[in-house]
């Protein structure tokens, strides 16, 4: 008349030090390949900027991330003059620097 069966517990042989660790191997299988294809790109990509940010100079020819070819005329600590044309000159933050342009570039086009 019971419709229940007995539960056992499972014995700890079963389970033991390779049952854990094969249980959380996915994991630390993910976070590896995550750091690889993601993370370590990223960084590699925040330091190439920040040592070109560091690098400008005056003379220089940049691409803004708002698309603008210019001359660096001025550095100051965060901020850079360029001049898109002759006679004008903009002011904008170092960070907003996205590309350096091998120098003739401007005359080119």
């Amino acid at each position: 008349m019971f419709f229940i069966s007995n539960a056992y517990a499972q014995s700890t042989d079963a389970l033991g030090f390779g049952g854990n660790l094969t249980s959380f191997l996915p994991l630390v299988l993910m976070f590896v390949v995550m750091y690889f294809l993601m993370i370590r790109p990223q960084q590699k990509r925040a330091k190439e900027q920040r040592a070109m940010m560091d690098a400008l100079g005056k003379g220089d020819e940049v691409v803004t991330s708002g698309g603008m070819l210019g001359r660096v005329v001025k550095v100051v600590d965060a901020y850079v003059t360029i001049e898109v044309a002759t006679g004008t000159e903009v002011t904008v933050q170092k960070s907003s620097i996205t590309t350096l342009l091998p120098k003739g570039t401007l005359k080119a086009l």
